[in-house]
């Protein structure tokens, strides 16, 4: 494998062959994706890691929550603009402008979440995670009421801690060794 065909810019060969199971994995998403995101491919010299990262994510941004799927994504987004990754910008603003059939929003929550056409509700929980991003340390229970005011319950508040966590971890993984995204992302859903 080249340096230009690695996901990151870590030698760190996938497995050969893969596992029946990865392999699996992998050929679902290129049906569903029409690719298999580097993310995944990154993770891919070390099964044991890449499914606990297949495992959290699905739980995270899949799975049933009192949070819709785009919020997740906005979610995602906005974290990534405040750590400025890369990699997660351009897959969750693909994702955004998916969920959202909106060309723009991806690139405006980007930019400036604040001056995006939101509603309340998802202006708290975005205004949340930014916290949690930039100064964990100082949420305290009026920023747990603030979204309560807008109806999110305490699991939903779990949920918008957890993916803003979570995207904090995968930012930082993704920078420190150049994880770069799928070209396929920049031209879908515009």
């Amino acid at each position: 494998m080249t340096a230009a065909d690695r996901p990151t810019a870590l030698d760190l060969p996938p497995l050969d062959p893969l596992p029946a199971e990865t392999q699996a994995y992998f050929d679902k998403c290129e049906d569903k994706l029409g690719m298999v995101p580097n993310v995944l491919r990154a993770y891919a010299f070390d099964t044991a890691k890449l499914d606990a990262f297949a495992a959290m994510y699905n739980d995270l941004m899949l799975a049933p929550s009192g949070l819709s799927k785009l919020e997740r994504e906005m979610i995602a987004v906005v974290v990534s603009a405040v750590n400025r990754c890369f990699y997660c910008l351009t897959a969750h603003g693909q994702a955004v402008r998916a969920l959202s059939g909106d060309p723009v929003l991806g690139e405006h929550l980007v930019m400036n979440w604040r001056t995006a056409p939101l509603d309340a509700r998802q202006r708290a929980m975005l205004a949340f995670a930014e916290k949690v991003t930039v100064e964990s340390a100082k949420v305290e229970e009026a920023d747990r009421e603030a979204l309560r005011a807008h109806g999110l319950t305490d699991r939903d508040i779990w949920d918008v801690a957890a993916v803003a966590a979570f995207f904090n971890m995968t930012n930082r993984l993704a920078s420190a060794t150049d994880m770069r995204p799928n070209p396929e992302y920049h031209a879908q859903d515009r």
